[in-house]
């Protein structure tokens, strides 16, 4: 199972941050965030947030393994 992390008001939304979910690619996890969880499902896909798959941000779909980790990063202001 892959596992997932959440961050910043991502992670107070869905009420956790680390969490095990069984998913072939990246589309597929979030299908199944979303379905369990509307409000989650929609701030996934907000403006802003990256998706970083064991430690690389990714673009677009990506393929998972029961190894990887899943990082949700919530949009981010410098300073």
């Amino acid at each position: 199972m892959a596992r997932v992390l959440l961050f910043g008001p991502l992670r107070d939304l869905a009420g956790w941050r680390d969490r095990e979910v069984e998913a072939a690619s990246l589309a597929a996890l979030r299908g199944l965030l979303a379905d369990e969880d509307a409000d989650l499902g929609l701030a996934l896909g907000g403006p802003g947030v990256q998706v970083a798959v064991d430690q690389a941000v990714v673009r677009g779909d990506a393929a998972l393994t029961a190894r990887s980790e899943v990082a949700f990063l919530p949009p981010m202001s410098g300073g």
